[in-house]
């Protein structure tokens, strides 16, 4: 059992699955550094106050609006990256794999000699 769980967990997908979530949890604190430090001060600077403090109280309960905007935007932001990232990747890859055009086949090049026999 132990030699079968072992070979579930060197397979090439799983330790691709590994990297790119560990890959994302960073990228995502950046995104989400990006957003709370740089971009929210930004756009809270033209409103007149913090981001984060946008509420309002609806019979007696805060409701924290501000902070809910500011977690749309960082998912925005991590949505459009990837996708960018993600198409460029894409696109290598079908740079890669794009094989070269082959050539005529045995078929083709027989008909082409009979086509130039005939002409002759």
């Amino acid at each position: 059992m132990l030699k079968e769980f072992k070979e579930f967990a060197t397979k090439g997908n799983v330790m691709d699955l590994a990297v790119a979530v560990i890959m994302g949890a960073a990228f995502g604190a950046i995104i989400t550094a990006l957003t709370d430090k740089i971009l929210m001060p930004i756009i809270g600077s033209f409103i007149g106050k913090s981001f984060e403090s946008l509420s309002a109280d609806v019979n007696g309960v805060t409701i924290q609006y501000g902070a809910f905007i500011q977690a749309v935007i960082n998912f925005l932001l991590i949505a459009f990256f990837l996708f960018i990232l993600i198409k460029a990747i894409n696109s290598m890859k079908k740079k890669e794999e794009a094989p070269p055009p082959a050539g005529p086949s045995s078929t083709d090049k027989l008909l082409m000699e009979i086509r130039d026999a005939l002409k002759k």
